[in-house]
């Protein structure tokens, strides 16, 4: 079941992002073309040519991204006593790694980062790491975990506090594999993972019954007084890509029941960021 929930969710994504829309869209266009409904076709291609602008002028995916990285707040004061820190994947590039025989890491490298200065104000802590291969023709990537660990070893983590789980292959997985492999598991974890990703993480983590601190990284939308037109449409396209996948996310776990709630929130009394 979980192999034709990963399978869908791919599926499902290529047919829906936006993206993937203004090419259907297209399509459907040039065909009304070629059966010579022009009127209906003209009206179309003016829908897109105006979205296509606005999304190419200014970063309207900044609307959609900012109330996700802004749900959860990292913490000032961690409350203690803490049985590890968990890391789920996602910075490291498996695929090109793979091409070039050397660990390669992409956006998310906040992650990383963010677990290696933990683990050096947290030198006894163990660290899990839990995160595989995302592609659906190319599961076994790195099934040793060999990317991330010489990542976090680069940025000055001790491999021998690390706990890597390479199985998982979507959010859900991640909590699922890495359960049985807490130390403690009623113990209390710091959850690292970025900011946008970070309401469906702790849904399913409640769901699963692991109880986490939730500390946001890699944040990518820009706050009001930092949004303008500025005509750079990868950037812009790249937000608007991210925040609708993980809105979709958010919808599809909470109707199939892995998480209790459609935008999860913190439950914990924990001291916050503004």
């Amino acid at each position: 079941m979980d192999n034709l929930f990963f399978v869908l969710s791919k599926l499902v994504w290529g047919l829906l992002s936006p993206t993937s829309l203004m090419v259907w869209l297209l399509l459907f266009a040039t065909l009304l073309l070629w059966l010579n409904y022009v009127r209906q076709a003209k009206k179309l291609l003016l829908l897109m040519s105006i979205v296509s602008f606005v999304v190419m002028g200014y970063p309207v995916g900044d609307y959609l991204m900012h109330p996700l990285e802004t749900r959860f707040s990292a913490p000032e004061n961690i409350p203690e006593p803490l049985a590890g820190i968990i890391m789920l994947g996602g910075a490291e590039q498996l695929k090109l790694s793979d091409s070039w025989q050397a660990a390669q890491v992409g956006d998310g490298a906040e992650r990383i980062l963010k677990t290696a200065e933990l683990a050096r104000q947290y030198p006894d802590l163990p660290i899990i790491v839990s995160g595989g291969s995302n592609l659906v023709q190319m599961q076994d990537l790195d099934a040793e975990g060999q990317v991330v660990k010489m990542l976090l070893s680069q940025a000055g983590v001790d491999p021998t506090r690390l706990i890597i789980e390479t199985q998982a292959r979507n959010t859900y997985e991640n909590f699922q594999k890495l359960k049985p492999l807490l130390p403690k598991p009623a113990g209390r974890y710091i959850l690292v993972t970025s900011a946008y990703h970070m309401p469906r993480a702790v849904g399913v983590a409640k769901q699963q019954h692991i109880n986490v601190i939730p500390y946001p990284v890699d944040y990518r939308s820009d706050k009001p007084n930092n949004r303008y037109w500025d005509f750079d449409l990868p950037a812009h396209l790249a937000v608007l890509e991210t925040a609708c996948h993980e809105w979709l996310g958010l919808t599809v776990y909470y109707a199939t029941g892995k998480t209790q709630s459609w935008f999860p929130q913190a439950t914990d009394t924990v001291n916050k960021k503004d």
